[in-house]
């Protein structure tokens, strides 16, 4: 699938089934939120972003409306998929069970202090929120730019 944002001329492509994925996960530890890490790699001038993996954190802590990530082990997971597939975190994701996919304060705070991080390479952190409903979910798919969280919109195949 194809995101794009108009204003910054930004795209992100996912597969259908990771996107799934993401769901099932999320579906999994309803009505808790829940959550991980966006892997991709940056083409096209670093103006598109693709998203081909997730990892899940071993520990972490969630309610119906709260999720705090663990990192025990991300690291070095992180290195092997960068070292075998030539892949880097690119963002993060949690869901919202029975709430809308738009960024909460919270999540905006941490997306600020992630760019702001200098263990962290990356300017632009992608954050996918998805919407978990007990039957069905949503996404929204954000950008963190100039401080401020713009939306990828769906673009059909062209």
């Amino acid at each position: 699938m194809k995101f794009v944002n108009k204003d910054t001329g930004l795209e992100l492509l996912i597969s259908n089934e990771l996107i799934n994925r993401l769901a099932a996960y999320g579906k999994e530890k309803y009505p808790n939120e829940f959550g991980g890490l966006l892997l991709g790699k940056y083409i096209n001038n670093k103006k598109t972003v693709v998203i081909k993996e997730t990892l899940l954190p071993k520990k972490f802590r969630s309610s119906r409306y709260y999720f705090e990530r663990g990192s025990n082990g991300l690291k070095e997971q992180l290195e092997q998929y960068y070292a075998n597939e030539d892949l880097v975190y690119v963002g993060e994701w949690h869901t919202h069970p029975d709430n809308v996919a738009v960024p909460s304060q919270t999540d905006l705070k941490s997306m600020r202090e992630l760019a702001e991080d200098e263990n962290v390479l990356i300017n632009n952190p992608v954050l996918m929120i998805l919407e978990i409903q007990k039957a069905d979910y949503d996404i929204g798919i954000y950008f963190l730019f100039n401080g401020k969280l713009l939306r990828y919109i769906w673009a059909e195949s062209e």
